[in-house]
């Protein structure tokens, strides 16, 4: 059952114009190659992407022959999705988590800043439990957060991230971030995006939950996975953690990790 309250999509993702520039914007998704690397480990042929946005490691893997369901709440980002080489091979679902058909995937993932999103305890549960629920037994979870240790937000300012792209058929457009708020776990930014063609100015606020390693690990356990692995993102060692849990049936009996 869905928690009885869900954030509202920020409108980074649920923006028509925003999301059509969110990937010129962030171009180098070289971050989804570990993903598409881990794929290949565990052997998966199936995959569910959680949080899916724009669509690029879903269509990623799709172009590689993967089953592959996408999921995302912001129906303008799936609409970028769909125009994607490889998109027509995707099963696109407009949705949380907690909507999903039945499924029994190999492997679900959660990229980027999705596994953040979740900011109460009901909803961050709620998503284990649906995502536990689409995997085989013994199918693997994967997803990378933030290390609060390195506080990444200290560097969520308009000296530090400002950038000026010029995005092809939109013009010269301007971006940047502000802190907002730091208040225990959750931390609040702005982001603006000036689009200089006709000077529109738009914002997006965020909420990201910064959850430490061990209430990570104790949530996956709580919903039914044990952890084989934590490892340090390559790409951002000592800044991000990915963790790689295991769906446990209650028939496979117990462990310990």
């Amino acid at each position: 059952m869905r928690p009885s309250v869900w954030r509202v999509v920020d409108a980074i993702f649920a923006d028509r114009r925003l999301a059509e520039v969110y990937d010129p914007l962030d171009p180098d998704r070289s971050d989804l190659a570990v993903y598409a690397a881990m794929a290949d480990e565990f052997g998966a042929d199936s995959v569910l992407d959680i949080g899916c946005g724009t669509g690029t490691f879903a269509c990623l893997l799709a172009r590689r022959g993967l089953t592959v369901t996408a999921v995302d709440p912001a129906g303008p980002s799936l609409a970028v999705a769909g125009t994607k080489p490889g998109a027509d091979r995707v099963r696109w679902l407009h949705g949380y988590a907690t909507d999903l058909p039945p499924l029994q995937v190999d492997l679900v993932t959660m990229t980027g800043n999705v596994a953040q999103v979740f900011l109460t305890d009901a909803e961050w549960a709620a998503t284990l439990r649906a995502a536990h629920a689409a995997l085989r037994p013994d199918g693997r979870l994967v997803f990378e957060t933030r290390d609060p240790a390195a506080k990444a937000w200290l560097e969520w300012n308009r000296e530090r991230s400002y950038l000026r792209t010029v995005v092809a058929g939109v013009g010269a457009v301007q971006t940047w971030e502000d802190l907002l708020d730091v208040s225990g776990e959750l931390v609040s930014f702005r982001s603006t995006v000036v689009f200089e063609a006709d000077g529109a100015v738009l914002t997006s606020t965020s909420t990201l939950r910064f959850r430490h390693r061990d209430e990570v690990a104790a949530s996956l356990a709580a919903a039914g996975y044990l952890v084989d692995e934590v490892r340090q993102a390559p790409d951002r060692p000592g800044r991000e953690l990915v963790f790689i849990a295991r769906a446990v049936r209650a028939s496979s009996g117990g462990g310990t990790w």
